[in-house]
């Protein structure tokens, strides 16, 4: 009760707000806080008609007091997770905003039926996806297949291809194109970083006939890359969520009629294989046969 209603008062420096706070009298407040200062040897507070402030050895015990509160705190709060059975957590992520929606699904019936682990959701990008997964902050992400790498799940989602181009490009107005016009076009490159397995599908260095694709040049966000598309630097096969998802003005999407469609699913450490990854995973699976197929 000291500790209470001196934090409380140290805050409030207000005897009727905190009497209100605590649901005591402020005699009750004043009669703690004299008992406490007894104790100490010194005045905690000064108090006049009108203020209250904290004495230099109030504020000092007050800033000794608040990180050894938050840390018993902290410490009831994982004794009651550990009582409900709340043994575990679990970082997933997505890569691109379309998947984000079949991923909080997951999530959900995942939480249902694990409540035993917390789920945290965050985004990452094309330049720290897979450091992401490498250094542990997260554990499972869904993204575009191929992941090379990395253990992959079932397909999850699938979606067909567009080529983004500029909007005043001589393909812009076209009803479809052909993978083969790729050999026609500088194509925009995905960053460094990104997967070697993943480039190959994405921008591949032939087309299906064999002609050599030429390189344009490398974004490093999928933002950045649809700007290079507009300022006429290069085109860019992408998946047609795009379209929804990245509408611009100065880039129009093209269908590509005779392209597979892109796969995308979840993927993660192989030697981060854990029980509740692998409930995750099944929890995914589960969410997508009940999914629209693209």
């Amino acid at each position: 009760m000291e500790i209470e209603t001196f934090l409380t008062l140290a805050e409030e420096l207000h005897f009727g707000r905190t009497a209100e706070r605590l649901r005591v009298t402020t005699g009750r407040v004043s009669q703690v806080i004299k008992k406490l200062e007894r104790r100490i040897g010194g005045m905690l507070f000064e108090r006049t008609s009108r203020t209250v402030r904290l004495t230099p050895i109030g504020r000092q015990l007050a800033d000794d007091l608040v990180p050894l509160v938050a840390g018993f705190e902290a410490a009831v709060q994982r004794a009651a997770d550990a009582s409900r059975g709340v043994t575990g957590e679990l970082w997933v992520a997505f890569l691109g905003e379309w998947t984000a929606p079949a991923l909080l699904k997951a999530v959900d019936l995942f939480s249902r039926r694990r409540p035993d682990c917390r789920v945290e959701v965050r985004e990452v990008q094309l330049s720290n996806s897979r450091a992401s997964l490498l250094d542990g902050s997260v554990d499972v992400l869904i993204a575009s297949y191929p992941f090379d790498g990395m253990a992959c799940g079932p397909v999850l989602l699938t979606e067909k291809r567009v080529l983004a181009v500029a909007a005043g490009h001589p393909l812009a107005d076209a009803a479809s194109v052909s993978v083969e016009v790729l050999a026609d076009h500088p194509v925009v490159q995905y960053p460094e970083v990104t997967s070697a397995g993943f480039k190959r599908d994405r921008t591949p260095d032939h087309t299906p006939s064999g002609r050599p694709v030429p390189k344009g040049p490398a974004g490093g966000s999928f933002s950045e890359m649809l700007t290079l598309v507009a300022m006429g630097r290069g085109v860019l096969p992408v998946g047609e969520h795009s379209c929804q998802y990245y509408p611009r003005p100065d880039v129009s999407y093209v269908p590509i009629h005779d392209a597979p469609p892109i796969e995308r699913g979840l993927v993660w450490l192989e030697g981060n294989t854990t029980e509740h990854v692998r409930e995750f995973v099944r929890a995914a699976t589960d969410v997508a046969e009940k999914l629209p197929v693209a």
